[in-house]
């Protein structure tokens, strides 16, 4: 899939899941509008890649909105940015639930009205790939926060999707099992706790962040040009097992 002329916003871009895709994305010809909250890790990726990079806390709503037309235009959009805290249903505060929605859910959905905002003023087509995870399909425990605003994000997916589409912009989930990516060592650094949970992968393993980056460029490419509201798995069969 090639890139080239190609202008890509990836929240989340600092680490894990977004770096890796901002940096598949600039080896096969894009150019990279990298968000995220840690300016030491866009200075990072700035330096090896050159692409643009805009610091903000997606928590903020203000912030976000203000970053989301600084990085315009664009010709595509990568909603990556995600965050957790490990409670359970009985201890989740609401504090927490507020701010994994702030960034999971409200952030991606405001990155995304001024994004196709932008496209359906210059009569442009586009797609955006909204980050989500197998956490939307299935209840985790000590996730009940992460899971509800997954859900949330895949609902909101769902109505871009139809109203998006019919302007020429397409709107398309990525579900990951447990990544190799800072925010899953939070999450599954018990050994005990990780086993259960690759038992249940008939792949045997979790996945590696290129193996999620190669299906959002497939989604955001033209080589997907007839699909337009998936709920994609890549989970190495989690979700059959």
């Amino acid at each position: 899939m090639d890139f080239s002329g190609k202008t890509v916003i990836v929240t989340g871009a600092g680490k894990g899941i977004g770096r890796a895709t901002a940096l598949m994305l600039v080896r096969r010809g894009a150019k990279v509008v990298a968000l995220s909250r840690s300016p030491a890790d866009l200075e990072a990726l700035a330096a090896e890649t050159g692409c643009a990079t805009i610091t903000v806390d997606l928590a903020d709503a203000q912030a976000t909105r203000a970053a989301a037309l600084a990085a315009l235009p664009a010709d595509y959009l990568i909603n990556c940015a995600g965050t957790t805290e490990l409670q359970s249903f009985l201890d989740v505060s609401v504090e927490n639930f507020d701010l994994l929605y702030a960034v999971n859910a409200r952030a991606p959905m405001i990155v995304a009205q001024e994004y196709a905002r932008d496209r359906v003023k210059r009569g442009a087509k586009g797609a955006i790939v909204n980050i989500s995870s197998v956490a939307s399909f299935v209840g985790i425990p000590d996730h009940a926060a992460y899971c509800a605003s997954k859900g949330a994000l895949d609902g909101l997916s769902r109505v871009m999707a139809t109203e998006l589409g019919a302007m020429g912009i397409r709107i398309n989930g990525v579900h990951p099992i447990v990544t190799a990516t800072p925010m899953a060592v939070k999450a599954w650094s018990d050994p005990e706790k990780a086993a259960g949970m690759l038992s249940r992968i008939p792949v045997g393993r979790f996945a590696e962040p290129d193996d999620i980056a190669e299906v959002i460029l497939f989604l955001l490419s033209d080589a997907a040009a007839m699909v337009n509201g998936l709920s994609m798995p890549v989970d190495g069969g989690f979700m059959i097992a």
